[in-house]
């Protein structure tokens, strides 16, 4: 089965800003590049990579716990990108990194080793990245104790 998402419409509005429009009532979002290229105005295309693949994870985590009616809230996510040269010289996004944090600690979710062990599989954005470059999930609980 396969499915087309709504177009994202991109719209130049001065040098290497450009507004994000995802269409219907949702407001548009301003692009740019970092400095020197563009002015930082707004979050960079690899800012907004590293948020869809954070996002995705954090999606699919609340999922995979809540299947099990598990309550992880409020799930915390940074997500980091790093950026270095190909071999043929041009900046690449080379690996990210996510971490991940439940809002309870870990003693106060059931099932939780079968949820870490499947809920990165059901992760589209990731799974789809992670065929270009390695991403590095880890998952701690409210108290800092790593998960994964």
């Amino acid at each position: 089965m396969t499915a087309a998402t709504q177009p994202v419409r991109l719209t130049q509005v001065h040098d290497y800003q450009f507004d994000a429009d995802f269409g219907g009532e949702r407001p548009p979002i301003r692009l740019d590049e970092p400095a020197p290229l563009g002015q930082g105005t707004g979050p960079s295309p690899v800012q907004l990579l590293a948020s869809a693949v954070g996002s995705c994870l954090s999606a699919s985590l609340l999922f995979s716990l809540r299947k099990f009616k598990q309550q992880p809230d409020p799930i915390t996510c940074e997500a980091q990108a790093e950026v270095g040269r190909s071999p043929e010289g041009r900046l690449r996004v080379l690996s990210m990194q996510v971490t991940l944090t439940v809002g309870v600690p870990a003693d106060a979710l059931e099932h939780l080793d079968r949820v870490l062990a499947t809920f990165e599989d059901y992760c589209t954005v990731t799974q789809s990245v992670s065929q270009a470059f390695p991403v590095k999930v880890s998952i701690f609980d409210l108290h800092g104790t790593r998960l994964k």
